[in-house]
């Protein structure tokens, strides 16, 4: 009895594996790569801009598309900001206010708005847009931990938004270009 369970057995982890086998070599068990697509632009002689673009959902569903992106200056001067832009009239962001970045394991840090050094008087900053300094943030952060984005508005609760680690970790890659 003991060799027909262990003859069984053994023909049945064969089939399994060869029709594993058979799946891989099709490209049937493949996930989807999360594959970073970050570009490089040239927005003056000299002056280099690395950018990350994906979109996030906030707690009510909506769409928020984060544009994390490191520019170079020619005199070597660098920035790392990040700017969410959501839906024109959803929103009236609170830019008096920080961005707060949060983790699970109760690490708290906070960006200051600097859109208004952005934005002039006459092209002002369009109400759901807020542009946030990450440089000295990033390296505080755990790419292997996701992070909630927490995003002060005028008139309505925060907005909430969940950062995945690859986006973390594409992030710190942006920032790393030089």
């Amino acid at each position: 009895m003991g060799c027909r369970i262990r003859k069984i057995f053994s023909r049945l982890l064969l089939l399994g594996t060869l029709i594993l086998g058979v799946l891989l070599g099709l490209g049937m068990l493949n996930l989807p790569s999360a594959a970073a697509a970050i570009r490089q632009l040239e927005e003056a002689p000299g002056q280099m801009v690395y950018q990350s673009r994906q979109t996030l959902k906030d707690q009510h569903g909506n769409g928020w598309q984060t544009v994390a992106f490191k520019r170079i200056r020619p005199n070597g001067q660098t920035s790392f900001e990040l700017r969410l832009v959501g839906f024109p009239g959803g929103v009236e962001i609170d830019r008096s206010q920080p961005l707060t970045l949060s983790n699970s394991l109760g690490k708290t840090l906070t960006a200051t708005d600097v859109s208004s050094n952005i934005f002039t008087e006459v092209a002002k900053a369009e109400p759901n847009v807020g542009q946030y300094n990450l440089q000295p943030t990033l390296p505080e952060l755990q790419a292997e931990i996701p992070l909630t984005l927490t995003l002060p508005t005028l008139k309505s609760e925060a907005i909430r938004l969940s950062v995945p680690t690859f986006l973390v970790q594409e992030w710190q890659t942006v920032s790393s270009y030089e």
